[in-house]
């Protein structure tokens, strides 16, 4: 058996480390450009340290670049394709919806 091509191996990564690319990814289609630390520390609701390490690991693994001393130069190296669906950190918004149906068979 030969070598896997380099663009059909999957990136692998945890599940937290996929939701904060998920974030960059979405929050960067939105705005039209990257967050901000500070953007993702409000969303995912975590210390600086922990949104700046969790910078650092991802550009270590070779999952996301950045340009150190520019603000907002965050990119997501993982395919759209290959990253996992937004969830709210919070799970409220899966709660509320699950609500709203219940609300509805009742009536």
């Amino acid at each position: 058996m030969g070598k896997p091509s380099p663009g059909s191996v999957k990136p692998t990564f945890t599940v937290l480390q996929g939701q904060y690319m998920a974030f960059i990814h979405t929050y960067t289609l939105l705005h039209r450009q990257p967050p901000a630390e500070r953007d993702i520390q409000f969303f995912f609701r975590v210390t600086p340290p922990s949104v700046h390490n969790m910078i650092l690991t991802l550009e270590r693994r070779g999952l996301l670049a950045r340009t150190p001393g520019k603000a907002r130069a965050l990119r997501v190296l993982v395919p759209s394709a290959s990253l996992p669906a937004l969830r709210d950190p919070t799970g409220e918004a899966e709660d509320g919806a699950a609500q709203q149906g219940d609300e509805a068979d009742e009536r």
